[in-house]
């Protein structure tokens, strides 16, 4: 029984169709769509490590952050998740020269559907990573700004009419509107001042992306490591960032960043 043992990661991808899952432990990438069909195990050891940091934490915070680097670190800042409030272009931030590198820089505004249709924000260097964490099967890009602020100007007036979230439990059943995303993204144009029309790209390519699972689920119980220090099962899919097992166990893989884990698989 193959085993290899680290601090849980997000997993890497490459590729739309399917997509082709990585994870990282013991400075091996491993193939995860490989394991999809064998029993597999996870064992939480105890130990969390900040992603950040790299210390001991007791507790996670965010996604895989101490509590000193949650409060402080400038990739935790208030304009990760409220881009409208960014002032990296104005020389600022909990750490200007991040912000500069990070927020700084061509941001979209898209529109995907991944359980209903909702809007977001992503960096360039994000696509179309961005769409497959959130499980998105099909993606437009709407617009194209030079630094995140503007980006989050023009997500605030769409959220008006369009969700910024993710149905997390519709995205991995799978319910899909089918819904005509160059319609839509005229109509989310339409909704938007003049001055933020402007950056409205003209470009409709409408982005698929298939994800290796081998059933629909229909029930969902959402499974994590501190509850269950041992998950085991059939690994029958991977969509987003979540392992989807044959008793309709899920397990969100990103959420446990930083946990130190052993990975077991039944050849």
């Amino acid at each position: 029984m193959p085993a290899f043992e680290g601090n849980i990661e997000k997993m890497s991808t490459v590729g739309t169709a399917p997509v082709q899952y990585f994870l990282d432990l013991q400075e091996e990438k491993i193939p995860m769509n490989e394991l999809i069909g064998k029993n597999i195990q996870l064992i939480f050891t105890g130990r969390i490590n900040c992603i950040s940091c790299g210390k001991l934490t007791k507790k996670a915070f965010g996604q895989g952050f101490c509590f000193k680097c949650f409060s402080e670190s400038a990739e935790n800042s208030d304009c990760i998740l409220r881009p409208e409030v960014c002032e990296g272009h104005l020389g600022k931030g909990r750490d200007p020269q991040w912000e500069y590198d990070h927020h700084v820089q061509t941001h979209y505004i898209y529109l995907a559907e991944s359980g209903g249709v909702k809007v977001g924000v992503t960096r360039s260097t994000q696509i179309p990573t961005r769409w497959i964490d959130q499980g998105a099967w099909q993606a437009i890009i709407l617009a194209k700004v030079p630094y995140r602020k503007l980006a989050g100007q023009i997500e605030v007036e769409l959220k008006k009419y369009l969700s910024d979230k993710t149905n997390w439990q519709q995205m991995l059943k799978d319910v899909r509107m089918d819904a005509d995303l160059i319609a839509e993204k005229q109509k989310a144009k339409d909704l938007l001042p003049e001055e933020l029309k402007a950056y409205v790209l003209e470009e409709d390519e409408v982005v698929k992306i298939e994800y290796p699972i081998g059933l629909a689920l229909e029930k969902i119980n959402s499974t994590n490591l501190d509850k269950s220090p041992t998950v085991t099962g059939v690994l029958k899919g991977i969509k987003g960032q979540y392992l989807l097992f044959e008793n309709g166990d899920v397990m969100n893989l990103r959420s446990h960043s930083g946990y130190y884990v052993t990975l077991k698989w039944e050849n």
